[in-house]
């Protein structure tokens, strides 16, 4: 799922680790058979497959995600609300929000979020009303069964997290590598507004 762009400055503080909070030899401990190798080259070679590696993990690892959700509504038996559905849901929580705002607020692959809305909204899993500020916009709100399936979800995300502080990953690195996504975005945000980096 897609957060906004951090306006905290302290994000773009440099980490001694790299962009997925791996420890770099030299600078976060001792070098060693465990230590990362970085292959022959210049500098801007590495940054370069750093750059690269790091925007392959970010697809990869947003695809293996909709893939968790998936196993768990397979799990639970939910079949009339596929993966990219119950993330909307996710996203949406206790808000009212219009179809653009919840464009803006997650990520979902490409996919229709305005399809999606229609069977969320056929599935009883969403209501929708017009706006009483601008009665061309719909907004959409969960109903009981949107609100049940987001406590599944929310339960999947806290045994993930229990799973994590098992000497999975601790805070300190999770912390590390938002915050290098967050430096991301903020950068290809730059571009996207401006022109430029």
């Amino acid at each position: 799922m897609a957060a906004a762009p951090s306006t905290d400055r302290r994000d773009a503080v440099c980490s001694p680790r790299g962009p997925l909070g791996v420890r770099q030899p030299g600078r976060d401990g001792p070098s060693g058979p465990f230590a990362v190798q970085h292959p022959p080259g210049n500098a801007e070679d590495t940054v370069r497959q750093s750059y690269l590696e790091t925007i392959r993990l970010i697809e990869r690892l947003h695809r293996r995600f909709l893939d968790v959700i998936k196993a768990e509504l397979d799990r639970l038996g939910i079949n009339d609300i596929n993966n990219v559905q119950a993330l909307i849901l996710s996203n949406i929580g206790e808000e009212q929000l219009t179809i653009g705002e919840l464009t803006v607020r997650g990520y979902y692959l490409g996919s229709n979020v305005s399809y999606n809305v229609k069977k969320l909204v056929e599935n009883d899993y969403l209501e929708q009303e017009r706006s009483p500020h601008d009665k061309r916009a719909m907004r959409i709100r969960l109903t009981r069964k949107g609100r049940e399936l987001c406590d599944r979800v929310s339960e999947l995300y806290e045994r993930n997290c229990a799973a994590l502080e098992k000497g999975v990953m601790e805070e300190v690195a999770l912390a590390e590598v938002n915050e290098s996504l967050r430096t991301l975005e903020r950068v290809w945000s730059d571009y996207i507004n401006y022109g430029r980096f």
